[in-house]
Parts: structure tokens; sequence; C-alpha cells
């Protein structure tokens, strides 16, 4: 599968931010992340096949770390966005227009 450039925006909740915050440096650097009360917010760009990979890969890893852990995330590709609620989908559209 042909790799694709992604823009990251989301929200990551935990009841652990101490212990997933080096998994999220690891994968998408200290730069992309700002604190909130619950988690972390990010931006970040990040290469894959696809959306729906990333997420599950991304999401994955921090649940290796904490069980509890929710993940909000706005993936944009080109002209396509799509949105996902941890593991699942909730919109397909076109960048910059609401889904």
């Amino acid at each position: 599968m042909r790799q694709r450039r992604f823009r990251l925006v989301a929200d990551v909740s935990t009841d652990d931010p101490v212990a997933l915050r080096p998994v999220l440096v690891r994968l998408v650097g200290a730069t992309s992340l700002s604190v909130r009360n619950d988690g972390f917010h990010v931006e970040s760009e990040l290469s894959g096949g696809s959306a729906r990979e990333l997420n599950r890969t991304l999401l994955s890893a921090l649940r290796r770390t904490v069980k509890k852990t929710r993940l909000r995330a706005t993936w944009t590709a080109g002209a396509t966005t799509e949105r996902f609620f941890d593991y699942v989908p909730k919109g397909q559209g076109r960048a910059g227009h609401p889904l």
C-alpha cells in the first residue's frame, strides 16, 4: 500500500498521563504535545497507508501502556479528513468542511 502523509489532530484522555507521555513523545514527537487536565492534545504529521491503520497503531500502543486510554482523532491527507473515536470511524469528509 502506498504511504501517504497524514495530519493528526487528537485528544488523548487517560487515567495516567505520566506513564503515557513517553509513549506519545516516541510516536508523535515532544513538540506535538500540549498537556490537558485529563491527558494531552496532539498535533502532528505521520506517514502510513491509511488513517484507519495509523489510528489503530497509535491507540494500540497507548493502550498497551495504559489500558483506560481514549483517543478522539482527526486524520487529514490531501482533501480527505477522517474522524475516529477510539477504534471506531465517525465520519469522512473533505478537508476544511464539517463532517
